[in-house]
């Protein structure tokens, strides 16, 4: 790998429209080609997708799409910055923010830069100078950061790191006897009760991959009905309903169309007497199965025919000859079984030194966590203009 002078020409256009990220699609091909992207939060459709369905403009927040891609000397992009500039009005306090692009109810799982490497150093410095262009702004969040990002950024901004995102993911050998011979003994005594109970009631199941547009479309439809009943379910791990809203179920509705289209949508349906009882959206990004949310019908939760569609799903995606299935973020049980490799994603925010920056981002932290603003906070936190630099 190269590694390109920090001070090499740079130039960085901003997308702020629907069009202008439109028009940015052969762009995002080959930066995504150069980073080697196995991630569907990073893909195109995904963003276009988000920022049709979810910027907001309101009274008490206004969001658009401050897009940075960068261009080398010879004008080919090596670094796309996917920013949301955020305006927020929270009683008397008025603050601004730039956030990668997926500030959402949990719907964009991992937010990351796209930076082809060798450019970091050169690239981020020529988008912070373009940040600085933008006012009023208490905090940038980075999102996700590579190690070269992290150095690269570091030699130019103060970050506060957060706490870091664990993601799993499973290297897959090329058979499922070989899988399954590495599993520990819980789970192998898991995976025998799940087919044995279904054989005791004179059951069987079939695995379904939904992957041709019209067949997404239709799968997606029982995927909001299995997602909500998992989520209502009693007396078990709670599971939020994401898609609940019409809004949501539209921008998954709209993403998966784009990237069935391309041939880059699964969804695993799990069948038993001809029905679907389980199921879990997968995104095939090169060579990697990324695995997405999931739902199913409580009835047949004795036969826990979630593990039962993980098996058929790992032994489908060792038949597609894929190289890893990244089992998505957050530590639970339902995923360490499997044995994974543990990531830790580097987390970061650039904060203005402004002690009212500052505030806002201690109070904005904490009302994210649930707890009430106090009012002592929002008494400092008059309207006021704030220097990034």
């Amino acid at each position: 790998m190269r590694c390109i002078p920090a001070n090499a020409d740079m130039r960085v256009e901003v997308a702020t429209s629907l069009s202008a990220l439109q028009a940015l699609e052969p762009d995002y091909e080959q930066v995504l080609r150069s980073t080697g992207n196995t991630l569907p939060f990073a893909l195109h459709e995904w963003h276009m997708a988000w920022c049709r369905q979810f910027l907001e403009s309101s009274r008490r927040i206004r969001t658009e799409p401050m897009i940075h891609a960068a261009r080398n000397a010879e004008g080919r992009c090596v670094a796309i910055v996917p920013l949301i500039l955020t305006r927020r009005t929270v009683g008397p306090v008025q603050f601004g923010t730039l956030d990668l692009l997926g500030a959402d109810p949990a719907i964009t799982e991992i937010r990351t830069s796209l930076i082809e490497p060798g450019y970091e150093a050169p690239a981020i410095r020529a988008i912070r100078r373009k940040v600085a262009d933008v006012r009023s702004i208490d905090w940038l969040n980075w999102g996700v950061l590579s190690d070269a990002h992290v150095g690269a950024l570091s030699s130019c901004a103060q970050l506060k790191f957060q706490q870091p995102l664990l993601d799993y993911v499973l290297d897959l050998p090329s058979s499922w006897e070989e899988f399954n011979s590495k599993l520990k003994r819980n789970i192998h005594e898991s995976i025998r009760r799940c087919y044995n109970s279904l054989k005791r009631d004179g059951l069987t199941c079939e695995l379904r991959v939904a992957q041709e547009p019209g067949a997404v479309k239709e799968a997606l439809e029982r995927f909001f009905a299995l997602h909500a009943m998992r989520a209502e379910l009693q007396g078990a791990a709670v599971h939020r309903n994401h898609f609940a809203n019409a809004r949501s179920q539209l921008f998954l509705h709209e993403v998966c169309a784009k990237l069935a289209a391309r041939g880059m949508v699964r969804i695993f349906q799990l069948a038993i007497r001809g029905e679907i009882v389980a199921l879990r959206i997968g995104f095939v990004i090169g060579d990697s199965l990324y695995l997405y949310y999931s739902g199913f019908d409580p009835r047949w939760s004795k036969y826990s025919v979630m593990t039962t569609t993980v098996v058929e799903t790992v032994k489908y995606a060792i038949g597609q000859r894929l190289k890893t299935i990244n089992l998505s973020p957050s530590k639970d049980i339902s995923k360490t079984r499997w044995g994974p490799r543990e990531i830790a994603l580097t987390q970061a925010v650039q904060i203005s030194p402004s002690p009212l920056s500052r505030l806002a981002f201690a109070g904005f932290q904490r009302v994210k966590s649930g707890r009430p603003l106090p009012s002592w906070i929002c008494k400092l936190l008059p309207v006021t203009r704030r220097s990034w630099d």
